[in-house]
Formats: structure tokens, C-alpha cells, sequence
């Protein structure tokens, strides 16, 4: 058996949505720039799916700019916003993505920002009162707190982020990469400047995302070139990809609830069949459904002989899952995210991310798996 337990680092391609993909490949190959009609009817296409995902949050097509995923979509709304509007202050967590902090770690380096880092609890929650204590002295700051933990999975109250922000008129950015497709997400009812999103994350294709800015925000663009995204990003648009994100979206949303019921059910199976085969195992961050994305589930076994092994032998057993974030797995340093919640570095720790297409025939292979590796040590 083959079981794919990795869907937070990226999940398998809906059919719905490779049809209509094939069919834009096949029939759509004008250029959106053109003025004549191949081209009128590919722009068509784009302006649709803009729609489309902007309804669905319930925010303006004007608002929606298609990029090449999230890590360039953090990018821009992270370096546009502390250039543009002058920040010299910024707030984030030390567990976010390497998207974020990478880039307002080199925007320190470089002077531009002072940056300050929430303090977390032991399961890795951030202070809101730390925040609110650091707003209170720096008035006009950015903050970046992402919505859900691509590896522990913990969530965050970001609709309270964003009236404390609100009330120290500060810029909220936040990383939903996780959560997009996932959870609803009503930008009417959320005081939030820029929010992001990657197709493959929900069953989309990768290479496409996008990027929410509020339209009280006027930023320049990221990328110059061309007169793209209404002058906001240069470079012809990725036609297949756009038109793909958005049905991959339609269909999250679409079929929202049952799958979030079906998919909660594997992870509360799969946390109470742990700790019946594995005495002391632990739970990394939030586990209750109410706290936690209900996609992932981070763990650590007791078995430490194998830790620098245990990837490598689930692997060998046919199954797919992650120590960490995927855009950090060719790294030797250890998670970040772990590293600040002070997990025990002798544990083997490792992220398993369910998905729709996940069974309880599969988790019951998996934990056979762990429960024998880790008696074999």
C-alpha cells in the first residue's frame, strides 16, 4: 500500500479542475494582452476566475492579483507595504513560514525594520496581549500572523489580530495558505489589508496563487514588466493556472463542509489509535478541533534512536508524510517551528496532513508501520 500523508505540503490535483484546465490548454491560447479576439477571449477567462474567487470571499474582483503562488504573494505584500507606506516597525511570530520571516529578516538586515518577534506558549499559540502591549508603543506597524501553522496546525484568531491592528492602525498581513480552501473566509467581515493563496493547497495546480489587498491600500507593483494584474504585476499570466485555481476554490468551497466532517473524523481516529499503539507519544500544538486546522497533525514518537531515520523509513514503507514545512525538507537544521516551541529534539517528530482523498484503511497501515518501527529500536 501507498498512503499520501503529506497534503499540507501539497495536494493531488482535483479532476474537475485538470479538465478545465485541459480544456482552457486545448481551446484558450491567445495572449490576455492581445486586443484582438484570441486574446479578448483568454483575458475573459482570467477576469472570470478573478470574479470568482473574490465572490467567494466576498470581497471585490479588484481587489484579487494573481501571482506565481504564496511565497510571492507574502513577498509582495510584505516588501511593497514596509516600502511603500514608510513602516519602519514590524511584528511577527518566530514559527511562521520562511516566506514571512526570511523576508522581514532580511528586510532587519538591510535596516529598513525593527522587527519583533511574539512570545508563544509551550503549544505555540501567540500573546495577543504581548501584541497588543507592542502596538501600544509602536503605532503604524506591519504584522504578519499566519492563519493556521503549516506544521503544528495551531489556528489563530486573526478576526481579533485584526481589530487590535485595527485599533493601533497597524497593516495585518496574514499567510492563509493553509487555511484557504479550507475554511470560509468572508473578507466583509474581516478588518485585514493583504491575505494570501496557493492554488495547490486545495486541490489546485501549483505555480498559481493570489493576493487579497484591501482596497483602501494602494501599493506598487512587485514585479515590473508588463501592464498585468491592472499594472500590479508584470509577465503574461499563467492562463491554465488561473483558470484552474479558481475552480480548485469553487469546489473547496463548494463542498466545504463534508469534507471538513470527513476529515476531522481521520484525525480524531488517527490521534486516539496513536496513543492506544504508542504509550507516550506526544501531540505537537493544538489538537482540539476548535484550536487546530483539521488537515494536519504533528507528533512525536518516543522511540529516539530513530530520529534521524524515521522519514526515510516510513518512506520505505510507502508512506508519504513530512518533518516540517516541504519548502524547508532539503534542509538539515531541524524545523524552526519546533525549534520555537521547544519540542524535544531527541523525539523523532513528524506532520502528517490528511485530505478528502484519505481513508481509516490508510491510517490503520500507518500506524501498523510506526507501531513496528518504533519497536524495533
Amino acid at each position: 500500500m501507498h498512503v499520501y500523508l503529506d497534503n499540507a505540503a501539497t495536494t493531488p490535483l482535483d479532476p474537475e479542475v485538470l479538465e478545465v484546465m485541459v480544456e482552457t490548454m486545448k481551446n484558450d491560447f491567445g495572449n490576455p494582452s492581445s486586443i484582438h479576439s484570441h486574446g479578448r477571449q483568454v483575458k475573459t477567462i482570467i477576469e472570470k476566475a478573478r470574479k470568482t474567487i473574490a465572490n467567494l470571499l466576498h470581497a471585490s474582483p479588484s481587489e484579487i492579483f494573481f501571482t506565481s503562488g504564496g511565497t510571492e504573494a507574502d513577498n509582495m505584500a510584505i516588501v511593497r507595504s514596509i516600502e511603500d507606506f514608510g513602516i519602519t516597525h514590524a511584528i511577527t511570530s518566530p514559527i511562521e513560514h520562511h516566506a514571512v520571516l526570511h523576508t522581514l529578516e532580511e528586510l532587519e538586515k538591510t535596516g529598513k525594520i525593527h522587527l519583533d518577534f511574539l512570545q508563544l506558549d509551550e503549544k505555540g499559540n501567540v500573546d495577543y496581549s504581548h501584541l497588543e502591549s507592542l502596538l501600544a508603543t509602536n503605532p503604524r506597524t506591519f504584522v504578519s500572523i499566519m492563519h493556521a501553522n503549516n506544521e503544528l496546525g495551531n489556528l489563530t484568531d486573526i478576526k481579533r489580530i485584526s481589530e487590535i491592528c485595527a485599533q493601533y492602525n497597524a497593516i495585518f498581513h496574514s499567510d492563509t495558505v493553509q487555511t484557504m480552501g479550507h475554511y470560509v473566509h468572508d473578507l466583509s467581515e474581516l478588518k485585514i489589508d493583504f491575505i494570501t493563496g496557493a492554488g495547490h493547497k486545495f486541490h489546485g495546480p501549483k505555480g498559481v496563487g493570489f493576493l487579497y489587498i484591501n482596497g483602501k491600500n494602494k501599493i506598487k507593483p512587485f514585479i515590473y514588466g508588463g501592464a498585468q494584474e491592472r499594472n500590479m504585476r508584470g509577465g503574461t499570466e499563467n492562463v491554465y493556472g488561473i483558470a484552474g485555481i479558481a475552480k480548485a476554490l469553487e469546489i473547496a468551497y463548494r463542498d466545504m463542509d463534508e469534507h471538513r466532517l470527513y476529515i476531522q473524523e481521520l484525525k480524531d481516529y488517527m490521534k486516539l489509535e496513536l496513543q492506544k499503539a504508542i504509550p507516550f507519544i506526544q501531540f505537537n500544538g493544538n489538537t482540539e478541533a476548535d484550536n487546530s486546522l483539521y488537515t494536519v497533525l504533528n507528533i512525536s514518537l518516543p522511540c529516539t534512536d530513530m530520529s534521524d531515520m524515521l522519514l526515510f523509513n516510513l518512506d520505505i514503507s510507502g508512506i508519504s508524510a513530512s518533518g516540517g514545512s516541504a519548502c524547508s525538507s532539503g534542509s538539515d537544521i531541524g524545523s524552526h517551528v519546533l525549534r520555537g516551541i521547544k519540542a524535544d529534539s531527541s523525539r523523532p517528530s513528524v506532520r502528517f496532513s490528511f485530505s478528502k482523498n484519505n481513508t481509516k484503511d490508510e491510517i490503520d497501515f500507518v500506524i501498523a508501520k510506526l507501531k513496528a518501527l518504533c519497536e524495533q529500536v
